[in-house]
């Protein structure tokens, strides 16, 4: 009877050092904030930051999503007691946890685009910051065991510091996307510099139940600088910047890569099937759209069984790329003898390739329709040879080309890719190698 009593009480209390802390000035309730910064540079060993890749740790975050998000209505309760969504589903996103004894005490994913594109889309226009160069990357799922959450940002500093170093080292992303409810934008503002999308509230976001919500963003080429201003003169425990930029947390257990890809899928037809048949109905709930999509995104017969039914293909379908890219980033060469047989090697940066092709950006001009040997560092001890055409130019210096016959490094790559076994289990890659 009496926690009962008690709990009223603190939300009224609580409630109303919000509405007082809200008239102070904009510049000092940032103030306010990061003066409660508390970032351990040297965290607990138990704390162990991963990404989320076997069934128990992925159900563990979307167990813990679930009962954040119900607690804070930003959805009913599920029958499987677990938030998971399409976008959960794409190999593009990567599923970050903290734990802690063993135990998911936090999570988040990163949501690269996609054919499927961003859950915040649907509410925000992101048409000005495609302009800008750099992808972008939607930081969504965030949640934090109630043990964990007045502790002093334990959990949701060192979860940050993960985000921000593989954002920066692994994930290719310049921009980071959010949308978050009006209560929590402050937070995102005053510590991390985040920018509104737009000055407006959208009081009605389906993906959250419902709930109101605030679109910014944070161009991470800048950020570093930011945060130097801002935090280089604080003490240790307050410097964000140090904390972010030069600290190496030993709790980081950042991927093992062969290859130098941008994305870690960790999901296997089995897994797939476990999380949106078995568990929930994500799946066949589903547009006929969008399950067209996921065929397109998961075109390997081992996952054809588990993908839900889809109708044919609508004509706006038809004619799309017969080949799923990939997004990397590998340094190439790429050499061509001219008619007075002098050859001229052009520096490539290849930053997203199927089968048969790849579009890569170079300081200068590469010459066209002329085929050439090009060498690629798909990894630090995998090379590819093999002959390319440029067929055109884009207006950012970014080139097209198509191959002849690739080599076994280059199918090996690509196979790995497709059977999303690039963060794990690389060396089964060959068994799905084909002819095609």
């Amino acid at each position: 009877m009496q926690k009962r009593s008690i709990m009223p009480l603190r939300r009224l209390f609580g409630s109303a050092l919000r509405k007082v802390f809200g008239f102070l000035p904009r510049a000092r309730r940032f103030s306010v904030y990061r003066r409660l910064v508390d970032c351990d540079p040297a965290p607990d060993e138990r704390l162990v930051l991963k990404i989320a890749e076997t069934r128990d740790e992925l159900e563990a975050c979307f167990r813990l999503l679930h009962d954040a998000y119900v607690a804070s209505r930003f959805m009913e309760p599920d029958p499987s007691g677990m938030r998971v969504t399409i976008y959960h589903a794409l190999p593009t996103t990567t599923t970050l946890c903290a734990k802690y004894d063993g135990e998911v005490v936090g999570t988040l994913s990163l949501i690269r685009e996609s054919i499927l594109g961003f859950p915040l889309q649907r509410i925000f226009d992101l048409s000005a910051l495609r302009e800008k160069k750099g992808n972008i990357a939607e930081v969504s799922a965030l949640a934090v065991h109630r043990r964990f959450r007045r502790t002093g940002g334990t959990i949701l500093f060192p979860l940050m510091k993960f985000m921000y170093e593989y954002c920066t080292t692994f994930f290719d992303t310049r921009h980071l996307v959010i949308a978050v409810n009006p209560r929590h934008i402050e937070m995102y503002e005053s510590l991390l510099f985040f920018e509104r999308l737009t000055q407006h509230v959208v009081e009605n976001y389906d993906f959250v139940n419902g709930a109101p919500a605030i679109g910014a963003t944070l161009d991470l080429s800048t950020a570093r600088e930011t945060f130097r201003k801002e935090y280089s003169s604080k003490p240790p425990r307050r410097n964000l910047h140090a904390f972010f930029t030069e600290v190496r947390l030993p709790n980081i257990k950042l991927p093992a890569r062969r290859f130098y890809t941008t994305n870690d899928p960790v999901l296997t037809p089995e897994l797939l099937d476990y999380f949106f048949n078995v568990r929930t109905d994500v799946f066949s709930r589903l547009s006929d759209r969008k399950k067209c999509l996921l065929h397109r995104i998961y075109d390997l017969p081992a996952y054809r069984a588990i993908l839900p039914v889809a109708s044919e293909e609508t004509p706006n379908e038809k004619g799309r790329r017969r080949h799923r890219r990939f997004s990397v980033r590998c340094p190439g060469v790429f050499s061509v003898v001219g008619r007075g047989g002098d050859e001229t090697a052009v520096k490539l940066e290849i930053v997203q390739l199927s089968r048969y092709g790849f579009q890569a950006h170079s300081l200068i001009h590469v010459p066209l329709n002329v085929w050439g040997d090009v060498r690629i560092q798909l990894g630090p001890s995998e090379v590819s040879r093999v002959k390319a055409l440029a067929t055109r130019e884009s207006g950012d210096a970014a080139f097209g080309f198509v191959m002849g016959e690739p080599d076994v490094v280059w199918r090996k790559f690509v196979n790995a890719l497709y059977s999303g076994s690039t963060h794990a289990d690389l060396e089964n890659a060959t068994r799905f190698m084909t002819d095609r």
